[in-house]
């Protein structure tokens, strides 16, 4: 008998008749009680448990335990993080000048892997969800999701592009508008809002939701089914092994991921101070707003998301993320009615036609195509936005893990890649759409000075100007409590081994590190440099990123296609149609399939003579062993009787080993 190869491992090979049975085959003529050889080979079960890795339940959820902090990572993390504040408090524009040289040659030197790997995630998400791995749960089989659906989806929507949506809503389809991609179209023509609307949508739909659900797929998948700690190097145990995964290449992974989560939450946070006193300023209640004002807005915000990190996802996130989907709600009600309806109406579908009829073409825009004016241009758009939303998988993914234990991945990539790509569509179409029609109708949108100072000259142009400015500034301000609250856990389950509920005083120091972070950046730069630096800094961290997001990938495929209803599925393809095989070919359509153990070859005088074990001696020459497969092929010609107990021959093969 072929030994075991290895913990997890059985035979994989289907053994002749002599090697089966440890003889020589007999030199001619038929047996007793069979027409053919059996090919026979032993399944062992070799795991620990003694249970067939094909009817295992999936071991408890170790992040649910409370790990002490992981006093290595946490000083790594938090020594890179001080080091990069006092770079920025010391030298703020040599902070952004190196960053941006850096991100410089990223950008134009390795462009190709970021479009490349962009569509390769959609595609990979899309085959994962569609295929036999689709229908397994992220726990245990009978789990129910933690969070209702419509929770859910608010809050990996409100943690994943939140504060860029009130950003960009106007911004980026009238920039494309007013100043289309090379060789495309011509600026401010009609053929330039389809172009302007498609470019806007293949920026914020499929393509950052599936890089979100690559990462957030793997790590919920290793935590709630296989039993994993909640890191992102628990992703790649089926690559490095446990002991190397727990080692320092698994720490390193880790602290990136920490690194990566903190320095591109803070740009954010601070991106959301400027849009915030952008409104204070157009609403009259300062003269100006200057460092002051937006260190104050911070402090306040950090606050407020430090007080709903440690009040824990359900009564915190949960509770801010339904609130704000219902005002992100009202106001693009507002917008749609006062606005320019019929426009918007019309441009939906528009929108959704250019988008997949242009969906190759954008995808595959690269600086061969359009030489040095297409090179600036991806640089500045889509190779950015790459970059952008790969430096923020490991929080964004980590969150989404955290909130859809009990879903299929059926269920998660539907909700994760297609709800949020809709929402980006109707807020786009929206707000794009109001931002063209007012710069169509002579309103000078796209010269304002600050991208979001173009939202407020839209809302201008609309009554109740005041409430919809002040709806806005709750909104970003919303946005920037739950995005940083999910922020804060993430990073403080990391430093804490996984664990789904971090100690409250290891998110509150994340918190008010980050927040601290944006503040003295927004502080100590002269014109943002700081933080412009800081984004730039994100971006980088984006490179190393996209390959261990690659890595995941495979990682993730060789552990599902282990997984205990993957192994049942195969089993089953293969055994039965084995059977059914020979029941046709010996039977015609009159036979049925039993399943019965497979006898102890060793107690069968017949095996050991080098003949083929018999069923039972009352079995005779009425009876026939199946050479295919360990399931029973039953002739016909006895009485209308349950098929125990109709004449039948014992299978002695069994099928090959569907998990080689």
């Amino acid at each position: 008998m072929e030994p075991p190869r290895s913990e997890h491992a059985s035979p994989s090979r289907r053994l002749s008749p002599p090697e089966a049975v440890g003889a020589p085959p007999p030199v001619g003529g038929e047996t007793r009680g069979s027409r053919e050889e059996p090919s026979v080979i032993r399944v062992r079960e070799v795991s620990v448990s003694g249970i067939h890795p094909a009817i295992a339940e999936p071991p408890p959820c170790v992040a649910d335990r409370h790990w002490a902090v992981d006093r290595v990572l946490f000083a790594i993390a938090a020594a890179m993080a001080l080091g990069f504040v006092v770079w920025g408090f010391a030298t703020p524009t040599g902070l952004g000048t190196v960053s941006g040289s850096v991100l410089g040659w990223v950008t134009g030197n390795l462009g190709w892997l970021f479009v490349t790997l962009a569509s390769a995630f959609v595609v990979y998400v899309i085959w994962l969800a569609a295929g036999k791995y689709g229908r397994i749960p992220l726990g245990r089989d009978d789990e129910r999701p933690e969070f209702r659906t419509i929770s859910w989806i608010a809050m990996m929507f409100s943690a994943g592009m939140g504060i860029g949506l009130m950003f960009f809503g106007v911004a980026e389809p009238l920039s494309h508008y007013v100043a289309p991609p090379p060789l495309t179209t011509e600026a401010e023509s009609s053929q330039a809002i389809q172009t302007a609307m498609a470019t806007t949508l293949f920026h914020w739909t499929l393509h950052p939701w599936a890089m979100y659900a690559v990462v957030g797929l793997a790590i919920a998948y290793g935590t709630f089914r296989r039993g994993r700690r909640q890191l992102i190097s628990s992703a790649f145990i089926p690559l490095l092994g446990e002991r190397r995964a727990a080692g320092p290449a698994g720490r390193v992974i880790d602290v990136l991921a920490i690194f990566a989560t903190l320095f591109g939450s803070a740009a954010s946070l601070g991106l959301g101070a400027l849009q915030i006193g952008s409104g204070v300023q157009i609403l009259g209640w300062f003269g100006s707003v200057g460092d002051g004002v937006l260190v104050a807005i911070i402090a306040v915000l950090t606050a407020a998301f430090v007080a709903s990190a440690v009040s824990g996802i359900a009564r915190g996130i949960q509770w801010l993320s339904n609130i704000n989907m219902v005002l992100a709600l009202v106001l693009a009600v507002f917008v749609f009615v006062v606005g320019p309806t019929i426009f918007i109406l019309n441009l939906i579908p528009d929108a959704v036609g250019s988008y997949f009829s242009d969906l190759g073409e954008m995808a595959a825009r690269t600086e061969a195509t359009g030489g040095d004016p297409m090179a600036a241009w991806l640089r500045g758009w889509t190779v950015f936005y790459w970059a952008w939303w790969i430096s923020w998988t490991p929080f964004v993914g980590l969150f989404i893990a955290r909130i859809s234990r009990g879903r299929t991945i059926r269920q998660f990539v539907t909700g994760v890649l297609l709800v949020p790509s809709l929402v980006s569509l109707l807020w786009f179409a929206v707000f794009g759409g109001a931002g063209i029609a007012a710069q169509r109708g002579g309103v000078d949108v796209a010269g304002q000075g600050t991208t979001e100072g173009q939202l407020f000259s839209v809302l201008e142009q609309y009554p109740l100007t005041t409430a919809a400015t002040v709806l806005v500034m709750v909104l970003v301000a919303i946005f920037f409590v739950s995005g940083a609250d999910a922020a804060s856990i993430v990073m403080g389950s990391l430093s804490q081994r996984g664990t789904l509920e971090p100690s409250r005083w290891v998110v509150v120091f994340w918190g008010v590190v980050m927040g601290s972070v944006a503040a003295i950046m927004l502080l100590l730069g002269e014109d943002g440099a700081a933080l412009t630096g800081l984004q730039n800094l994100t971006i980088i961290a984006a490179l190393p990123f996209a390959l261990v997001m690659a890595a995941m990938a495979v990682s993730l495929v060789k552990d599902l296609r282990r997984d205990p209803i993957v192994l049942r599925g195969n089993y089953a393809t293969v055994a039965i149609e084995q059977a059914v095989v020979d029941g046709i070919s010996r039977h015609g359509e009159d036979f049925v399939l039993v399943v019965e153990k497979t006898p102890d070859l060793s107690s069968d005088p017949a095996a050991e003579a080098g003949r083929p074990p018999l069923a039972s001696p009352e079995a005779d020459d009425r009876l026939s062993v199946s050479p295919n497969g360990n399931f029973v092929a039953s002739a016909d010609g006895g009485p209308s009787v349950p098929a125990q107990s109709q004449p039948r021959a014992e299978a002695m093969g069994r099928p090959s080993d569907p998990r080689a």
